[in-house]
């Protein structure tokens, strides 16, 4: 980097310099405090406040297009400026991305109109979109081009989501939202593929990794997508034997990936263990979903909340927590309280998933109270830092 330009990036505020930085820190703070505040107009206590589309069409929306799609966003514009050798977006044109995802969130909160909230919502996405695809172009980056296709997906089911909302089709909000989730598995797919594995290799110091089966990892990636554009057809909806047999393939193809990755020495170390342990969360939805759609689950709502709760929290946590303190100089030692984080956003994973069919109060506040300390532990451990320069001197 020329003088210059190591002092123009050393004059951002460190917050700024880097897209991990603000996604990461607004995602996780939005994540502590949107499920106790679902909870509590789950419970009446909001009665004279309203979200767009009501609390249930929010709480669907925003754990999806809010929370997870903020941390999306940190991470591939931080590693698209690994990936192409190029800078990543900084300084005011990442802080006006992250203003239109903050307005989106005040947007549905406000209850503002739709010709309103419409434009606000998509555009954080398609803005992201347009900022990956301009970066992986200018570098001919022609193997992460998918992710700029999973990227225009999620904002086209993300229209349909609005759609829903315009014409109070809760059956076309919901199916927006659960082709919007299983784009975001198979983002998670994509991107757990390459990073568990090689983290797993750096953390433990092995001199060779697991090689890629580049057939597996497509076919991951093909099925995951099916049935994303399988619920926003809204066939997936309806249990059928096809859908069984879907994902009973992709739970066999998920475990398989895990196997191959497995090493003992993984317990060993909280950032490895909790990335594997939530990507087994991935194979158990597929594999609860397979049994609803052959009919031998009844609530279909268990094996969702498996990919949502502990796939999607679990990776999410582990990921920030990883990138963070790569990105930021750090050795890759969290600071206290992350491996408690890490244990509670299992645990909340187990009491909404299996704990709340015994106790359906107790397991649902349990799941509550542990994914909010988890990401608030995330939260006080991390904030600092994500707002600090690097420990290094790097301007980054």
């Amino acid at each position: 980097m020329h003088v210059l330009d190591r002092r123009k990036a050393l004059a951002i505020p460190p917050l700024w310099r880097l897209g991990f930085r603000p996604f990461f820190l607004a995602g996780c703070v939005f994540a502590l405090l949107a499920v106790p505040l679902w909870l509590a107009a789950l419970n009446g206590g909001l009665a004279g406040w309203q979200a767009a589309g009501g609390w249930l069409a929010w709480h669907r929306h925003e754990l999806l297009f809010g929370f997870a799609l903020a941390i999306i966003a940190g991470f591939l514009l931080s590693a698209v400026q690994t990936w192409t050798g190029q800078p990543g977006l900084h300084g005011r044109p990442l802080a006006l991305l992250a203003g239109l995802w903050l307005a989106a969130r005040l947007a549905w909160l406000g209850d503002l109109p739709l010709a309103l909230l419409a434009p606000l919502e998509l555009a954080f996405p398609l803005a992201l979109a347009a900022v990956m695809g301009r970066s992986l172009w200018r570098a001919r980056q022609k193997r992460n081009y998918p992710i700029v296709v999973v990227l225009l997906l999620l904002a086209a089911v993300d229209g349909l989501c609005l759609a829903g909302l315009a014409g109070a089709d809760d059956g076309l909000q919901r199916q927006g939202v659960l082709a919007g989730v299983w784009l975001v598995a198979a983002m998670m797919g994509l991107i757990g593929g390459r990073v568990i594995p090689f983290f797993t290799q750096r953390g433990l110091g092995r001199v060779e990794g697991v090689k890629p089966w580049p057939w597996l990892d497509l076919l991951v990636l093909l099925g995951s997508a099916l049935v994303a554009v399988l619920y926003a057809a809204g066939s997936a909806l309806v249990a059928n034997a096809g859908g069984g047999a879907l994902f009973a393939l992709l739970a066999g193809l998920h475990a398989l990936r895990l196997a191959r990755w497995y090493d003992p020495g993984i317990w060993r170390v909280p950032l490895l263990w909790s990335l594997h342990l939530a990507y087994a969360w991935l194979a158990l939805a597929c594999l609860g979903m397979a049994l609803w759609h052959l009919g031998l689950l009844d609530n279909p709502s268990q094996p969702l909340h498996a990919l949502t709760v502990g796939a999607m929290g679990g990776l999410i946590l582990a990921m920030v927590a990883r990138v963070s303190l790569g990105h930021t100089g750090r050795p890759l030692t969290p600071p206290a309280g992350m491996t408690l984080a890490f244990v509670l956003i299992q645990l909340a994973g187990l009491a909404r998933v299996l704990l709340i069919e015994l106790w359906p109060l107790a397991g649902l506040w349990l799941a509550a109270a542990c994914w909010a300390m988890a990401f608030a532990l995330f939260a006080r451990g991390y904030g600092p830092m994500l707002c600090r320069a690097r420990v290094d001197g790097h301007p980054g």
